[in-house]
């Protein structure tokens, strides 16, 4: 049994609005928590992304998913920021469907939630592996695989 999911799904930018429906996000985020969560999901253009990765991260872009976590447990709380024109373009990059991309995004931006991270090589390896069997069970394609190839 999948854990507990309190979503707010919020559409700043709506360019994708019908690409996401809420039970394909609850489903993917779901797939990658370990804990009940409580988690805001806010896709925004490429302004808003630009300036909250700035104030946060001090880097002047936008970037494909933020996440702000706030607790790890009892309850996973957190709040993931996704640039629909990032998504968008990284997805016709790489030549996936662009709901594939989300479902990455998502499950990304959970895991980091739960405390992974990518900063050294052996957590960057361990996040890839669980990111790559929770889209598997999602029925998509590992994003990792074409680095490795």
């Amino acid at each position: 049994m999948k854990p507990e999911l309190n979503l707010s799904l919020q559409f700043a930018d709506p360019r994708h609005r019908a690409v996401l429906p809420r039970h394909k996000v609850q489903r993917f985020i779901r797939a990658a928590l370990e804990l009940p969560g409580e988690i805001t999901v806010r896709i925004v253009d490429a302004d808003e992304g630009r300036a909250l990765n700035l104030e946060y991260r001090q880097k002047d872009y936008a970037t494909n998913v933020l996440t702000f976590d706030y607790a790890h447990e009892p309850v996973v709380a957190a709040d993931l920021v996704i640039c629909a024109e990032v998504v968008e373009r990284e997805a016709a990059e790489m030549g996936i469907a662009l709901l594939d991309h989300y479902a990455h995004m998502l499950v990304h931006g959970t895991l980091h939630a739960q405390g992974y991270d990518h900063e050294e090589d052996d957590e960057a390896a361990c996040m890839e592996a669980r990111e790559t069997e929770i889209l598997a069970s999602l029925g998509v394609a590992d994003p990792y695989a074409r680095g490795r190839a």
